[in-house]
């Protein structure tokens, strides 16, 4: 009665393992894969609601990940569960003592007919390992395994950032996985007793009989068993369809045209596309996906639009970080020949939408982390040209850190016509920023200390000097809180994860405990 209570827990504890993975699998794929579209339209939905409950949306990519970690514990926990049980098939293969698991474990195709078999492991001679590799389970439990063993170690953060394409294209290997995991259930490993050998042989009556089962006076037959019906399509089903339907709609937009009006080389290897297409539409800080066929065909990577709704083109600053953005911008580098084809699929919403929703806003990038804080800077600009009263921002507050001088030319015209709108319409104290140079040597810290005097800075040509090193945000944030003392102030990063610990931890430092008091809260840009 114990081997059978056992085999009967062990194919329970598949089975819920099994669903247990299936219900992550399925968020995951939702939110994974789908990200891009139903983040967006989420977002939009959800526009009436308060911003702690969107805001929430923005952390998809970490909710991404730890999603994969609980799959890889279920994966574990289902492997050495598996592993368990075949252990105690293959002992009761082998057993000779007549218990009622190795009178089970007979069973098989040729005496009892198709179907009827309990033990996978069909001899004493066969191995695990035969039976793991010539069984439709087994098998694709080897694949699909190896392929989630693939995803997770090439999505590891220095694999992202030095070997890209090793992580975009094995990342797509979740299609065979899919496919694997539709298919490993049909295998009926897991078995369990027939309900019309329930009726005739219930466990509860005879197994304590099992010696007896060949009497002709006996009430207890042999029992039967099947394969337990499959349950991963269900969980596979939804989001494949979603995820189909998704890259239809992204295939069809991404085939619209797309007219590159102006390429401009800015310093520090930075492209500059201006771009024009058919029905685009955007807001402040939203991204777009870019492909360029001429390099590669699969390849989509997100660039930040640096341009407002208000201008009758999208832009995107590109700068050289690999190979793809490299061979980009060599292509348009190349004055001879054509212009490459360019295809974009967007734009997706960010944190960055929501600046304009509080009084006091605080945008910190750090080098080509800038780009979503130019758009916000640009529509700024063209808010106060057409006299916007919609505007409930009341004071912005831009610090922009750089490794080199040359990344501040990015956009110096920008921060410079926005120095003098401010002065001319009496509003100095609505735009303060900051311009912090990390990558210096004695030469260029005494070049602007000979120059401190002038009215313009030396570095920028602003007005607005730059400082040397890292801000003290501690500092930073005391001031903001001082002169905001009833504000609720949005913080927004784009940059390092480093950097975002340290605004993080700034914003619950410096937020009052009165609710009525000054309030930080932290939004960081997320790809």
């Amino acid at each position: 009665m114990g081997n059978w209570v056992v085999n009967h827990w062990f194919s329970v504890l598949f089975l819920a393992t099994w669903l247990g993975l299936n219900v992550f699998l399925f968020v995951h794929a939702f939110l994974s894969y789908e990200k891009a579209d139903k983040y967006y339209y989420t977002r939009e939905i959800l526009g009436f609601c308060r911003c702690t409950l969107r805001k929430q949306l923005d952390h998809n990519l970490t909710f991404h990940k730890l999603v994969a970690y609980m799959i890889c514990l279920h994966t574990a926990i289902h492997i050495i569960a598996h592993l368990f049980n075949f252990e105690h098939y293959s002992r009761s293969q082998q057993a000779t003592d007549g218990s009622l698991a190795s009178i089970l474990s007979t069973l098989s195709h040729q005496e009892k007919g198709e179907g009827s078999w309990l033990n996978p492991i069909q001899s004493p001679n066969m191995t695990v390992e035969y039976v793991t590799f010539t069984s439709i389970a087994g098998l694709t439990g080897v694949i699909i395994t190896i392929a989630l063993v693939l995803m997770v170690t090439s999505a590891m953060e220095f694999i992202q950032r030095s070997y890209f394409e090793v992580f975009w294209y094995t990342h797509h290997i979740f299609i065979i996985y899919f496919i694997g995991l539709g298919i490993h259930g049909t295998g009926g490993i897991v078995r369990g007793q027939t309900e019309e050998s329930l009726n005739e042989s219930h466990p509860h009556r005879c197994a304590e009989s099992f010696k007896h089962w060949d009497d002709h006076d006996s009430h207890c037959k042999h029992p039967q068993f099947e394969g337990l019906p499959t349950e991963s399509w269900k969980w596979i089903l939804a989001p494949g369809v979603l995820y189909i339907f998704e890259r239809i709609l992204r295939f069809y937009r991404s085939q619209q045209k797309v007219v590159i009006t102006k390429v401009v080389m800015h310093p520090s290897k930075v492209l500059e596309l201006q771009m024009n297409k058919r029905g685009f539409s955007m807001k402040v800080g939203q991204y777009i996906f870019v492909n360029c066929p001429s390099i590669s065909y699969l390849e989509w990577h997100p660039f930040t639009l640096t341009s407002a709704p208000e201008e009758d083109f999208f832009s995107i600053h590109i700068r050289a970080a690999g190979d793809w953005t490299e061979n980009l911008i060599r292509a348009f580098e190349r004055q001879q020949s054509q212009i490459p084809r360019i295809e974009v699929d967007g734009p997706f919403g960010t944190v960055s939408e929501d600046v304009f929703q509080y009084e006091v806003a605080v945008l910190v990038g750090a080098g080509i982390g800038v780009t979503p804080f130019a758009s916000i800077l640009k529509s700024i600009w063209y808010k106060f040209q057409h006299a916007d009263h919609n505007l409930k921002a009341q004071t912005i507050y831009f610090y922009w850190i750089c490794r080199e001088t040359g990344a501040f030319a990015w956009f110096n015209d920008l921060l410079a016509s926005l120095e003098r709108e401010m002065e001319e319409l009496g509003k100095v104290d609505f735009l303060n920023y900051r311009l912090f140079l990390t990558g210096w040597d004695s030469n260029i810290a005494g070049h602007a200390a000979l120059n401190f005097d002038k009215a313009t800075d030396i570095l920028t040509g602003l007005k607005q000097k730059t400082s040397f090193g890292r801000p003290m945000w501690d500092n930073e944030f005391s001031t903001i809180a001082n002169a905001h003392p009833r504000s609720v102030v949005g913080v927004f990063l784009c940059g390092p994860q480093t950097l975002a610990k340290s605004l993080s931890k700034c914003c619950h430092q410096y937020s009052s405990l009165d609710p009525r008091k000054v309030q930080f809260y932290f939004n960081k840009e997320n790809f």
